[in-house]
């Protein structure tokens, strides 16, 4: 996985990334930069731009790979491809990602809580409306 940092976001990916994961849209799901295959398999091409790891904590590598998928499955429940329900497999994901990256158990296990306590808003629909 290479990417860079931006301006309005942290970082844009520079390399096609896939990862598996155990939600299965009834149909693929395809978008410009997010492809989600009846399988599982997330695919996130190069352009993709994303925050980072967020809240109170470090940008750091074991943290990369997780925030990239977590925040390309939240954009997907955002924008009603994926049911909110999602929210609690895809913070899990994030979780075992950063565990498998060599986070340290400990700090897995807060950012877990920290994304099941305070992600529900980034999840759900942010489109405003005007009179």
């Amino acid at each position: 996985m290479r990417y860079q940092r931006r301006r309005r976001y942290k970082y844009t990916l520079t390399s096609r990334y896939t990862h598996p994961t155990d939600l299965l849209p009834s149909q693929a799901i395809q978008r410009r930069y997010l492809q989600l295959d009846a399988d599982g398999l997330l695919t996130i091409q190069p352009g993709y731009a994303w925050d980072g790891p967020s809240g109170p904590t470090l940008d750091t590598p074991s943290f990369m790979r997780g925030s990239l998928v977590h925040d390309a499955l939240y954009q997907l429940m955002r924008e009603g491809d994926l049911p909110i329900e999602a929210r609690q497999r895809a913070d899990a994901l994030l979780r075992d990602i950063c565990l498998a990256a060599g986070m340290w158990p400990l700090r897995a296990r807060y950012v877990y809580w920290f994304v099941r306590r305070f992600g529900a808003r980034h999840a759900g629909d942010q489109t405003r409306r005007a009179p």
